[in-house]
């Protein structure tokens, strides 16, 4: 039998002393084990898999696994389970948990997310963009550091920084994103990236992340019709994790639908009209949406780089512009079908591989004597890209 045993620095249960007791083998982390008194061999779980299969492989009796907190909740019984390996689990309070008790902060609204390293931080950036209450498991390369630096400056959060939670060092830091990226941190386990200025709504019935919305394309006062928004969101793919810029973003109807679908937005508008209704627009909708007012391309220059790109006005070279930064899909909307060929074949030169697609939607209109009639709208055409190294 191999028993999971959850360790947050309080007493044991007394079937978890049982299973220690009995146990011929446990493994876990050197810290972990240093602070228990043991009679079984003992392992560093540096190489947990390998251990267990040996041991079982000998038939040498029950084994014990120490991992820190709750080991079903981003922990080890998910690498048992993938092994084959089913284990009794015994869990311990969670990190997150002690995290937002430490901070006296409910965490049914929260978003938690668990970067494995650093290839991961952009997209644990991007969840602490869109979301305003974010529980972030720290890992080697993702930490208040890292978080904070990424950030700043168009996302203002406040950090809490909670180290050691359960051990001998335990300190929870309410920290500044300038503070947090000079400072030496000690053994950080959690950091809390709160959202002050957010304001909650109705309670939900769901943990974390909350539903998609429950239609596409809302009726905006724009420039495009309903059905090509919904054409250009459906080929955006926006999702939580991401990040998207709207360029020449005009009111916001794209940057607006890509926040309600739980991706980070970077609005980059130039016209100070525009970007008015944008902010009113965001308000309306209770999203998050990062406005640059400037002129592409040069606007672009200081933004992270994004997942997915719509460009609604600037001509090819901001759409060239976009794409050298590499977006594993980028939209435009053009009004001829010259623009498109022009466009397309750019696109291939930055190893895009696009199509383009014409879109005429006609509403139906009533006439007065109560007989309907078919209004189309101006046409548009819609051009996708990705990179061909992905296709």
């Amino acid at each position: 039998m191999i028993t999971v045993v959850g360790w947050d620095g309080s007493e044991l249960s007394a079937k978890a002393v049982e299973r220690l007791h009995e146990a011929r083998l446990v493994v876990g982390p050197d810290a972990i084990i240093g602070q228990l008194t043991l009679t079984a061999q003992t392992a560093s779980d540096e190489a947990l898999l390998q251990i267990l299969d040996d041991h079982l492989e000998h038939g040498e009796g029950p084994a014990v696994v120490i991992a820190e907190g709750d080991p079903g909740f981003f922990g080890v019984v998910r690498t048992l389970r993938a092994h084959g390996i089913k284990p009794e689990v015994l869990p311990a309070t969670s990190l997150v948990t002690r995290a937002f008790a430490c901070a006296g902060l409910n965490w049914e609204d929260a978003l938690v997310v668990a970067p494995s390293g650093p290839r991961q931080l952009n997209r644990a950036v991007n969840a602490c963009r869109a979301h305003p209450k974010v529980a972030l498991l720290v890992a080697p390369g993702v930490g208040p550091g890292e978080i904070a630096r990424e950030l700043a400056p168009t996302t203002p959060r406040a950090l809490i920084v909670c180290e050691d939670l359960g051990g001998p060092d335990e300190r929870v830091t309410h920290s500044r994103m300038g503070e947090a990226t000079t400072r030496p941190w000690k053994d950080p386990d959690v950091v809390l990236v709160i959202d002050p200025l957010h304001q909650a709504k109705e309670p939900s019935w769901v943990a974390g992340a909350q539903p998609g919305p429950a239609e596409w394309a809302l009726p905006f006062e724009s420039r495009l019709p309903s059905e090509v928004r919904a054409y250009i969101l459906a080929k955006l793919g926006p999702r939580l994790g991401d990040l998207v810029w709207d360029v020449g973003a005009g009111v916001g109807e794209i940057a607006v639908e890509c926040a309600r679908m739980g991706a980070a937005v970077v609005a980059v508008e130039r016209e100070e009209e525009s970007c008015a209704k944008l902010r009113a627009n965001v308000l309306h909708h209770g999203v998050k949406v990062a406005l640059t007012r400037g002129q592409a391309p040069p606007a672009l220059e200081p933004l992270p780089d994004p997942d997915a790109v719509f460009v609604g006005g600037g001509g090819p070279d901001v759409v060239m512009a976009c794409a050298a930064r590499g977006p594993r899909s980028l939209v435009c909307a053009l009004r001829t079908v010259e623009q498109v060929a022009a466009v397309l074949e750019r696109l291939r030169e930055q190893g895009y591989r696009g199509e383009g697609t014409q879109i005429l939607a006609s509403k139906l209109t009533l006439n007065p004597d109560g007989s309907h009639r078919l209004t189309a709208a101006d046409p548009v055409f819609v051009v996708h890209a990705t990179p061909m190294h992905t296709a």
